[in-house]
């Protein structure tokens, strides 16, 4: 059974690592110390996002498991919890973190904006992987970080580390849209099959399971719904929720081309709760009533 371990304040952070304790409310280290082989859960009440440098370590987030490559980064949020393994006999970690408490975003534009930065809800096997440029820059940013917490406290030296904080931030979200433009074979492959699993559904599944929505087919995937939707919009240039309702749409149109279907037995089979919810759904996306579009079908 792993060990517990929770990870609540940035002087806890510090303390469990051995890094310097320089500001109650954010923290950069680097470790290279030696881990006992093993597990460790870890339950995070702080963000954190750490740029692995060796091999030699496993994470479960969920039912997810994941053997890290040199030079990859996960993203870590309040309130998830994380499974790492040390594997025996293998190379001891080397890694690189920057970590913060949300307190220390309260009333900021960052804050406000952290929703944007999905990578905190990416499973483990969708991590970053990074080019030694990369991670050059990347740890550049850090120690302008580091350099700041070690200034002497004014007036701005919140806002100038929150800056360098959310350039940080900013830069992974960059990596990221890289990544998933450099695996374009692989995401061929995961739309192709997104594509397949899509029309089985609308064809044969609709009616008894609903509407389909992207935590579904994410999860049909392997993928966390986050990534998969950033996968989707990268890939087809709209969103995973809006290439979902453009298939609905066209198949809402093969229906209603059938004039024997009522509106209300197109809306049944297409999953909807209630026909006015489809006159609604078909609306807002063709601009037409079912009826209207019929009207202009049959001219």
């Amino acid at each position: 059974m792993a060990d517990e371990v929770t990870i609540d304040t940035i002087r806890h952070f510090n303390d469990y690592y051995g890094f310097e304790h320089l500001n109650p409310m954010i923290t950069i280290g680097r470790y290279a110390g030696e881990m006992e082989p093993g597990e460790v859960t870890y339950n995070f009440g702080v963000y954190a996002i750490y740029i692995k440098e060796t091999k030699g370590c496993k994470i479960n987030y969920g039912l997810t498991k994941y053997d890290f490559d040199e030079m990859s980064v996960m993203a870590f949020a309040p309130g998830q919890k994380v499974t790492t393994t040390v594997l025996p006999g293998q190379e001891q970690l080397r890694w690189s973190v920057l970590a913060f408490h949300p307190d220390f975003l309260t009333r900021t534009a960052l804050g406000r904006k952290m929703s944007a930065y999905g990578f905190f809800s990416y499973n483990s096997n969708e991590a970053l992987h990074l080019s030694k440029d990369e991670v050059e820059l990347m740890q550049s940013v850090m120690s302008f970080i580091d350099r700041e917490m070690r200034h002497a406290v004014d007036r701005h030296s919140r806002a100038i580390i929150i800056a360098h904080v959310e350039a940080f931030l900013d830069y992974c979200l960059r990596f990221y849209e890289r990544q998933f433009y450099t695996r374009e074979i692989i995401n061929s492959t995961v739309m192709d099959r997104f594509s397949v699993l899509l029309d089985a559904y609308i064809a044969e599944g609709i009616q008894d399971q609903g509407l389909p929505t992207v935590a579904y087919f994410a999860g049909r995937l392997n993928l966390s719904p986050g990534y998969f939707g950033e996968l989707v919009k990268t890939y087809s240039g709209i969103n995973a929720k809006d290439f979902i309702a453009e298939r609905l749409v066209n198949a809402a149109r093969e229906l209603l081309n059938d004039m024997s279907l009522s509106v209300t037995q197109v809306s049944d089979r297409l999953g909807f709760d209630y026909p006015q919810h489809f006159v609604r759904f078909f609306k807002r996306r063709t601009g037409r009533t079912p009826k209207e579009f019929r009207n202009i079908s049959m001219n």
